[in-house]
């Protein structure tokens, strides 16, 4: 099973009391994808769920245009790290070649490895139908969430990404200690799953940046819920793709910013 978790001595002060304990922290490690033999990204990511990541990353990235496009994936685990080796069509490779960088991917990472100005500024996809979503489940799904974040609630370092079905009920999370790559992970699993992303909604643990925007239109997710705020950028993003976005969501509160219909 993989190590999420190790334990590390601190000394804990509370007031005059100073007694030595024993925490558990988040587990990150070096993440290689690797697509046709070519490394094309190295990130430092949560060693849980790395076929979903690399599967999400694949398609919110645009190396893959859909699942029909990886051919095969096989996760790799190395003294020095963990590889997901993957195999993609000859087009999709040709054009993976023709824009290929190379970057070590940080947890606070936004367009790391990006080489102009312009290729920051790509065309998002036009999200097809979303679900009108209520308040009431919204609520239901912030409510839900801690009790499905196992490794925050030991560690407090980590992000979640979850996917809720039009009542709030949470049918898949995913941690990570990047927002980025638990948000991948969880694009991932509901590509691996063939879960209609017209029938819910997703929620993320951090801020409703840029990037997030961009990784929800491609992965199809038409409304996402933020418990942060979001960026301007991140809401010009969301206009073009057809993303309603929630933020600052709260039990008694939350701002509606883009897709306001959406929202009964």
């Amino acid at each position: 099973m993989t190590n999420t978790r190790h334990m590390a001595d601190g000394l804990l002060i509370v007031g005059s009391l100073r007694q030595h304990v024993d925490r558990p922290l988040a587990t990150e490690v070096p993440v290689a994808l690797v697509y046709n033999g070519l490394c094309h990204v190295v990130m430092l990511a949560t060693p849980a769920d790395i076929a979903d990541l690399a599967l999400g990353f694949s398609l919110s990235e645009g190396v893959i245009a859909g699942p029909e496009d990886l051919l095969d994936l096989d996760v790799v685990h190395l003294p020095e790290g963990i590889e997901a080796r993957m195999t993609v069509t000859a087009r999709r490779f040709a054009g993976l070649k023709e824009r290929r960088r190379f970057l070590a991917g940080r947890t606070g990472c936004g367009l790391c490895g990006i080489e102009t100005l312009s290729a920051a500024n790509r065309n998002l996809p036009q999200v097809g139908a979303a679900p009108r979503i209520a308040v009431a489940a919204i609520r239901a799904a912030l409510a839900a969430l801690p009790d499905r974040q196992g490794l925050n609630a030991e560690t407090g370092a980590v992000h979640a990404a979850a996917w809720a079905d039009v009542e709030g009920r949470l049918l898949c999370v995913r941690e990570d200690v990047g927002r980025h790559n638990a948000l991948d992970k969880l694009v991932g699993a509901l590509l691996a799953a063939k879960t209609d992303r017209a029938a819910g909604f997703a929620l993320v643990t951090s801020r409703c940046s840029y990037e997030l925007v961009e990784k929800a239109a491609q992965g199809g997710i038409g409304l996402l819920v933020a418990i942060s705020a979001p960026t301007e950028r991140a809401l010009a993003a969301a206009r073009a793709a057809g993303v309603c976005i929630v933020a600052l969501a709260r039990a008694d509160s939350m701002i509606v910013f883009t897709g306001a219909e959406r929202i009964v």
